[in-house]
């Protein structure tokens, strides 16, 4: 029982000092957080309303924990999600909605500014607020960067969306337990298996229908 509980408290003892509302927040937002995922790996529409549900829930409590670029990155999935749920079900003829593709030189130009771009933004956001006092805060440059990149691919339904997510979350795992948000590094976790076979997934739908990308 003494072993049980050891690990209880090295898992969820910072839990202690937040509120209630904070930690059933944060499920609530853990949990359509998963289902947005899922619903990607199915190629289904709903991964926009559960993920919109799911970032709205993390921007209010990663500003009340002071975690602007975590709060930047959830920010950002809100608006793309909006823009995702629109192309995703946008029309590309009479019968076909649009379809999973790979990048084209074009797209990848800009999956290099908008990686660049908003790894530049983060740093001068973080140099403002004096918020490089911790090694996670130049790590989270790093995954701001490439989550941004990833959720421009998936709202433009690109193969690639998977890799990017799955290195953003294989970096996360370890970053937000270290932080001390044991539930958003299991669901990161979570997310990290989903986005895998996701990638399976997806390749399989695109060898069926290959397209290298759409005009």
């Amino acid at each position: 029982m003494e072993t049980i509980n050891q690990v209880f408290n090295f898992l969820f003892g910072q839990y202690v000092e937040y509120q209630t509302s904070e930690i059933v927040l944060e499920a609530i937002a853990v949990v359509f957080g998963l289902l947005s995922v899922w619903y990607a790996k199915k190629d289904n529409i709903l991964v926009y309303p559960t993920g919109i549900i799911s970032t709205l829930i993390f921007v209010y409590l990663l500003f009340n924990w002071g975690l602007l670029g975590d709060m930047l990155i959830n920010a950002y999935y809100f608006l793309m999600s909006i823009y995702g749920w629109y192309n995703w079900t946008r029309k590309v003829d009479d019968t076909h909605f649009t379809p999973i593709t790979k990048t084209n030189a074009k797209e990848q130009l800009i999956m290099s500014f908008i990686f660049f771009a908003s790894f530049l933004f983060v740093v001068l956001v973080y140099w403002m607020y004096d918020k490089f006092n911790t090694w996670t805060a130049y790590i989270d440059t790093l995954t701001t960067a490439i989550f941004f990149v990833g959720m421009w691919l998936m709202a433009r339904k690109k193969i690639e969306n998977w890799i990017f997510w799955i290195l953003g979350d294989i970096i996360s795992v370890p970053l937000y337990f270290f932080k001390g948000y044991t539930l958003t590094s299991i669901q990161y976790f979570i997310f990290l298996i989903i986005a895998y076979y996701g990638y399976i997934a997806w390749k399989k739908s695109l060898d069926k229908n290959p397209r290298t990308s759409l005009k």
